[in-house]
């Protein structure tokens, strides 16, 4: 799977620590950075990737910020992309099954490594249920 990732300074080193795990695993990974931890502004990345998934240059996202927030609520401004912050196993889970979540957003000042690991996993082998859930997908998209 093709996966694009990004994060500010809070988020890097988890980022990193991900990101190479996903290639471990064989995923193609686009990383838009942040590289370093000087400060930088959490919506540039969270664009970034947005931008990857929303054109199909990336089939999924991965944004790791302090709290996972800030890069969901900037992701969630391009058409076609469901950003979801989780904080555990279970909201991953269903993000993706009833959501279809398309981008990942992980807080790294309140997820440790491990479980952030075990999320990503989650996230990516879960499959989208669709049925009743998929008429509510097509109205997120819909314009207010």
């Amino acid at each position: 799977m093709k996966i694009a990732v990004g994060a500010d300074h809070a988020g890097v080193e988890l980022k990193n620590v991900l990101r190479d795990t996903l290639i471990a695993a064989g995923h193609e990974v686009v990383d838009v950075g942040t590289q370093g931890n000087q400060s930088v502004d959490y919506p540039d990345f969270a664009h970034a990737v947005a931008r990857a998934v929303a054109k199909g240059e990336a089939e999924r996202g991965l944004l790791v910020c302090g709290t996972g927030q800030g890069m969901a609520i900037s992701a969630n401004r391009h058409a076609g992309v469901r950003a979801a912050c989780t904080r555990d196993l279970y909201d991953t889970r269903l993000v993706r099954e009833h959501n279809d979540a398309n981008v990942l957003c992980i807080g790294a000042r309140v997820v440790g490594a491990a479980l952030a690991d075990e999320m990503v996993k989650t996230f990516l082998a879960t499959v989208f249920a669709g049925g009743r859930h998929a008429g509510r997908v097509r109205k997120m998209e819909e314009p207010s």
